[in-house]
């Protein structure tokens, strides 16, 4: 079985200023993407085991026991921020007689100051997912780019060398093709990470969401406020007998 010389290093070897950068920018574009995939990763399951500790914060005794309960799985995470958020705008916020924002009810301070770091926390979520969704889309056609540079080169060389034979010309093009896989290897587990990333964001900012919501009525009504469904299921209930009376 005779020897292939053709690879990735004879192409590395045998291209140019273009092909080179070529090569270095879709190997740039990989390890930035895989950078973000697994930061996101690790943030995502961060959050997640956060999100399983709200029941034992609301079954604390006290406000700064249930924030305790929150940082054990970390100091940083959203659910910990926008509880130390409500609890300082509860603190200052509506005591402050000197700022513009006094003029607000207190409830709609409260309102203002989650609505602000929830704000601040979906940037955070989505940091970064413009460059996936870059990669995912461009990465092809540098690849592609890659290998209609290497093709033209690889025939030129041929037609210099006046050999045509197909032995001749399948290996500096079945070379060039390299750059394809490799722009198709770059751009995949970018948009897969990229459609990945954005659900777990949504289930993120929902669960917040929601957390605010408690937190809200919280330090404004004294109690949590059952969900719109459960408040009309329970409506539902009150309504019932009556309209069975009346029929």
């Amino acid at each position: 079985m005779p020897e292939n010389s053709f690879g990735f290093a004879h192409l590395w070897a045998s291209g140019d200023v273009v092909s080179h950068t070529i090569a270095i920018v879709l190997a740039f574009m990989s390890i930035t993407s895989w950078y973000l995939i697994l930061a996101k990763a690790v943030d995502w399951f961060q959050m997640r085991q956060a999100a399983r500790k709200l029941d034992d914060f609301w079954a604390a005794r006290s406000f700064g026991e249930g924030v305790e309960r929150l940082a054990s799985k970390g100091d940083t995470n959203p659910f910990v921020q926008l509880a130390e958020q409500a609890d300082h705008c509860n603190q200052q916020c509506m005591t402050a007689s000197d700022q513009l924002s006094a003029r607000f009810h207190p409830a709609e301070q409260m309102e203002r100051s989650l609505r602000q770091q929830l704000s601040g926390t979906q940037a955070e979520l989505e940091s970064g997912l413009t460059l996936l969704a870059t990669t995912g889309a461009t990465a092809p056609f540098v690849g592609l780019f890659g290998t209609v540079w290497g093709i033209y080169h690889a025939l030129v060389a041929i037609g210099i060398s006046g050999q045509a034979a197909l032995e001749k010309v399948a290996g500096p093009v079945g070379e060039a093709l390299i750059m394809t896989a490799a722009g198709l290897a770059v751009a995949l587990p970018a948009v897969f990470a990229y459609n990945a990333v954005t659900r777990a964001n949504r289930v993120i900012l929902a669960a917040l969401d929601a957390f605010a919501h408690d937190l809200h009525a919280f330090f404004t009504l004294g109690k949590r406020i059952a969900s719109p469904g459960t408040q009309a299921n329970s409506t539902l209930s009150r309504v019932k007998p009556n309209t069975a009376k009346a029929a």
